[in-house]
């Protein structure tokens, strides 16, 4: 499983995200073992799950092999459909508040909900692509130590 973060150009509300959090990425999924990507979208409307070409030219992706696919599919199932939190995207990460709407959701909201990290609606997709990274670099380090 990977977290796969956006960083193609896209459209002017890619580039508003990129801008705002100083980062080149305005879009993150949740890329599951067979190969469906689930996350929550402005552009399909709300939380899905979606087949998507992940070109490396435009994604980058980081393995998250500690992350737990059977709770990502159940939060999947119980968001399906749910609209896109644009009120919440608008206060978490533009505004020094925090909207958190229930029924709808964002992209690195839903993601950071999936690996299991609380107060999900807090993440951008910069930040949560660093948290990631992280304990994926804290990962190998580990298992790198337990071979020596």
């Amino acid at each position: 499983m990977y977290l796969a973060l956006y960083k193609g150009k896209g459209t002017l509300f890619n580039r508003l995200i990129r801008l705002w959090t100083r980062s080149i990425y305005s879009h993150c999924e949740l890329v599951m073992p067979d190969g469906r990507c689930l996350s929550a979208s402005g552009m399909d409307g709300g939380v899905r799950a979606k087949r998507i070409e992940l070109d490396l030219a435009h994604w980058d992706q980081i393995p998250v092999p500690w992350a737990d696919a059977k709770h990502i599919e159940q939060l999947f199932r119980a968001n399906e459909g749910r609209g896109y939190d644009w009120l919440g995207l608008l206060g978490s990460q533009i505004l020094p508040i925090t909207i958190d709407n229930k029924r709808r959701m964002f992209c690195s909201e839903f993601c950071a909900a999936g690996l299991g990290y609380p107060l999900p609606q807090r993440y951008s997709p910069a930040l949560l692509g660093e948290v990631v990274r992280h304990i994926h670099t804290l990962n190998i380090g580990q298992r790198n130590e337990a071979h020596a």
